[in-house]
């Protein structure tokens, strides 16, 4: 077997486990999370919605279906990897990975992939939901791909580095808590920056949540408070800083090996 294909087979080993793991509990992982978000649905759009009247040209139940649809993404898919390579370190079988001859980026690559395969599969049934409630008629598809693609591979590392440094598990859930979700709700999901004074207009800039959000609301409905290209290129910046941190915590082995 030459080297090509045992990184082949390691990669597949390790996105399987990964996929595998959240699929065989999906009623946990992926219905319960998509009902969660059809609750926002419900009292945001169907009750709060309708006193609220148009945003950006759109009936609110339409204007905030994109952020809640990528809010579900971006929650799956920072908890999966965060969970699952905690775990993994809790239980000491990431040590036979790291030992194995099998390069780092193979290893995140795998993450990464069990990350982006949940939270793919729960904006997708989050976007079935939507459509109980409104139309959707797509602006651009490249787009809508292309954010939802590349926010998830973005928190599935931010989620291995949490994991990285966690050392209990109260550990993997504080970051969620007290810094991904404050940023989620702030980043333009239930309103448009517009209608903040020009303060906080800017100070929400500093948001890098708002820009995959409105990114992925121009994708679906062709509005947004930021410019869709500075939106690209945010997300792959942060893409390549924290995989070269990621590669660089697993070669030194931090909070694995010590």
């Amino acid at each position: 077997m030459t080297k090509m294909n045992s990184h082949i087979v390691a990669y597949n080993t390790i996105a399987s486990k990964e996929i595998n793991r959240f699929s065989r509990i999906w009623l946990q992982t992926v219905l319960s999370p998509a009902i969660s978000m059809a609750l926002y649905f419900i009292v945001f759009g169907s009750l709060i919605g309708p006193r609220i009247g148009k945003m950006d040209g759109f009936d609110y139940m339409t204007f905030i279906c994109p952020g809640i649809i990528m809010m579900s993404i971006i929650i799956n898919t920072y908890s999966n990897v965060v969970s699952s390579f905690f775990n993994a370190k809790y239980q000491r079988y990431i040590e036979e990975i790291l030992i194995a001859p099998v390069p780092n980026m193979i290893i995140l690559a795998g993450y990464i992939s069990g990350g982006v395969a949940r939270g793919l599969v729960v904006g997708s049934a989050v976007t079935f939901i939507t459509l109980f409630f409104t139309e959707l008629h797509i602006h651009s598809y490249f787009i809508v791909c292309a954010v939802a693609l590349l926010t998830s591979i973005l928190f599935s590392i931010a989620g291995l580095i949490n994991a990285i440094f966690a050392r209990n598990f109260d550990d993997i859930s504080i970051i969620p808590n007290f810094i991904l979700t404050p940023l989620v709700y702030l980043g333009g999901v239930f309103y448009s920056i517009g209608l903040l004074p020009e303060f906080w207009q800017n100070a929400s800039r500093f948001n890098p949540v708002l820009y995959m959000i409105n990114a992925f609301r121009y994708g679906v409905l062709g509005i947004s408070d930021i410019n869709v290209l500075a939106a690209f290129s945010m997300i792959l910046v942060f893409i390549l800083i924290l995989g070269s941190i990621a590669l660089f915590l697993l070669h030194k082995g931090t909070g694995i090996k010590s």
